[in-house]
């Protein structure tokens, strides 16, 4: 059986950057681990925007620039890309929380063998949570699940209402 980490949007505007928090940067270590000690394929997403991000829907609730393609911010956590640097993995930009392209590459990536997900990443309440719907969606009949505590929210609060959620989804928490 093969199997699948996603590394959601680890990138430096999420977790020490313009959006990052305390709770972002405390999980980058068991990322890391994650990371390393995984046997299976790795996709890691990229949240990408461009200059014209406050001009964009996105942009209007969220008006705080971030991710934009080519700055420091739009690059992967340092710790998180020397893990990454060390296995193969497919990056995935993605313009929005949740990428319809994933499932496809996962499909593709599959060969037609049976398979398991794992999400870790940021932001539980947003595109994590966005991705792993998205996938329980495209492959009902695939075990999917999340490690929380490679995961941190907007707040700690969102990240435990997001796990929850995904609770109610059949997606199961690690």
């Amino acid at each position: 059986m093969k199997r699948f980490l996603i590394v959601v949007d680890m990138q430096k505007d999420f977790v020490d950057g313009a959006l990052g928090s305390k709770e972002a940067c405390a999980i980058v270590p068991a990322a890391v681990r994650k990371i390393e000690a995984f046997d299976g394929e790795i996709f890691a997403t990229f949240d990408t925007h461009f200059d014209n991000y406050m001009d964009t829907a996105e942009g209007k609730k969220l008006p705080v620039p971030h991710c934009i393609k080519g700055t420091e911010g739009w690059q992967l956590n340092k710790d998180i890309a020397a893990a990454l640097a060390k296995k193969k993995y497919t990056p995935v930009e993605k313009l929005t929380f949740g990428s319809v392209d994933l499932p496809k590459l996962i499909k593709k990536a599959a060969g037609g063998e049976e398979f398991t997900l794992e999400l870790i990443g940021l932001c539980t309440d947003i595109c994590v949570i966005s991705n792993a719907l998205l996938l329980k969606a495209s492959f009902p009949e695939v075990p999917i699940a999340v490690d929380e505590k490679c995961c941190a929210g907007v707040t700690p609060a969102k990240h435990d209402a997001a796990i929850e959620t995904m609770k109610s989804c059949q997606i199961d928490i690690l």
